[in-house]
């Protein structure tokens, strides 16, 4: 094919050329034989501009510069940002953020992420296994093992250690540090005794301080996403309100939603998952029909947005017991054939299903581990029998924890190998261009007052 086009070119070369012969004995004709320059498209060159300028940004500049760009590549259609993905060079800093739209809206890269600046350090540790297993030598664990967050800090180190006890091959020293004292000073004492790779710590103002300032000694796996870009060799693993907000928008959007209404609580995490979810849908031309805050009877501001247009989807960002009373109220506005989403935390203060018979129908993220057998993890049921971090709430920061052992120990070679992913608790994890974990979860549906796991297929 190449051969074909190259003898085409050469065969439009010289008819021209033969041209021009025969006008120069007629008269004197000028040529400019200078090459068109290609068209650029502008939103492509704006965005360009601004990644070039993102490595000498930190701090808010930085996390607004990121902003501006999302917010651009936004503007293109599907087809349009596949293809200028596609045409931009290896190692331009435009490529990852391409990348990382591409992949909010559930399409393929064109290449691997560019990682040429990531820099693994191994530190020494044994070669690799055949499937790329290869974790540290010494691990140190940075957790609130006291005070306010222990509780939740529980379930992270027995996911952490359900999956570290359940590798058969070497695995590493694990030490751990508590950061109720801080968390830098937690990160010192574990890099002073030695340790070669941290985990944590847990909270997102920490895992911004930890990452302040020069590149850490030891890398990390931050168990957070705060507002700074992980540092070369670290990675940041979150189970983030926005990340499950763009995968609620991106669900609808796959499914054709034109007006979504956006109801959510009031807690920090709501709000975000609310805030990204709404973000995404009108980046992607979605309408959103209102965005109301679940406080009182919302039952005449959700019959003014469907008599504005009408409502084909809702999106829920709140507790089970807060869906639960909201259920009513939307059935008497008329919404009730709209498709309806909720965030994970559907699944906070329910449990019994004679009442929550109410949430019938509404799809929502779940952990792997609810869906289907995970390699190392005992069942849901047998783990929750045996250990009450495994149960209820709880269990989604216990598939947390047993996902950051996974990721210690297979970090390389998310890092390092081309499409590389790996199956866990909480989903399908692989690494972006920035040194984020990437999820992809699994989904639910609630059927007869309890959540019902669904296949691709069902989905």
């Amino acid at each position: 094919m190449a051969r074909k086009h190259l003898i085409g070119r050469f065969a439009r070369h010289l008819s021209c050329a033969l041209f021009l012969a025969a006008m120069a004995g007629c008269a004197t004709v000028e040529v400019d034989r200078a090459p068109a320059a290609a068209v650029k498209n502008p939103i492509i060159a704006e965005a360009q501009a601004l990644a070039r300028a993102q490595a000498g940004l930190s701090g808010q500049a930085r996390a607004d510069n990121s902003q501006r760009i999302e917010s651009l590549l936004a503007q293109l259609d599907d087809a349009t940002l596949a293809r200028e993905a596609a045409a931009l060079p290896t190692g331009d800093p435009l490529y990852n953020f391409a990348g990382r739209a591409l992949i909010n809206r559930g399409l393929p890269l064109p290449r691997p992420f560019d990682r040429g600046e990531w820099n693994f350090d191994a530190a020494g540790r044994p070669p690799a296994d055949r499937d790329g297993y290869r974790p540290p030598v010494k691990v140190a664990l940075l957790l609130p093992l006291t005070g306010g967050q222990a509780a939740a800090a529980s379930a992270v180190r027995d996911g952490f250690l359900t999956g570290y006890y359940g590798e058969g091959r070497r695995r590493p020293e694990v030490r751990f540090y508590d950061t109720a004292g801080g968390a830098t000073a937690a990160y010192g004492r574990a890099v002073a005794e030695g340790n070669d790779f941290v985990v944590g710590p847990l909270a997102r103002d920490e895992v911004d301080a930890v990452f302040a300032g020069d590149a850490p000694q030891v890398p990390l796996l931050a168990l957070n996403r705060g507002s700074r870009t992980p540092p070369a060799g670290s990675a940041s693993f979150s189970l983030s309100p926005e990340d499950e907000g763009i995968s609620l928008a991106q669900y609808l959007i796959e499914r054709g939603a034109r007006r979504v209404l956006i109801v959510g609580g009031g807690e920090d995490g709501q709000r975000r998952s609310a805030g990204a979810a709404r973000t995404q849908l009108e980046r992607r031309g979605v309408g959103v029909a209102a965005s109301l805050v679940a406080s009182g009877d919302l039952t005449a501001a959700l019959r003014q947005a469907q008599a504005e247009g009408g409502i084909d989807a809702v999106l829920l960002a709140m507790k089970g017991s807060q869906a639960r009373a909201l259920m009513p109220q939307l059935a008497a506005a008329g919404i009730t054939t709209a498709n309806r989403v909720a965030t994970s935390q559907i699944t906070s203060g329910t449990g019994k299903a004679s009442e929550d018979v109410l949430l019938d129908g509404i799809v929502h993220p779940t952990e792997s581990w609810s869906a289907r057998a995970v390699a190392g993890l005992p069942s849901q049921a047998s783990a929750a029998a045996r250990l009450d971090t495994a149960k209820g709430p709880a269990a989604r920061l216990f598939a947390f924890g047993f996902d950051a052992w996974l990721l210690t120990a297979y970090l390389e070679r998310l890092a390092l190998s081309a499409n590389a992913g790996v199956d866990g608790a909480t989903g399908r994890l692989s690494l972006d261009g920035f040194g984020n974990v990437l999820r992809q979860p699994s989904w639910a549906r609630y059927s007869g007052g309890v959540p019902v796991p669904l296949g691709d297929a069902a989905r």
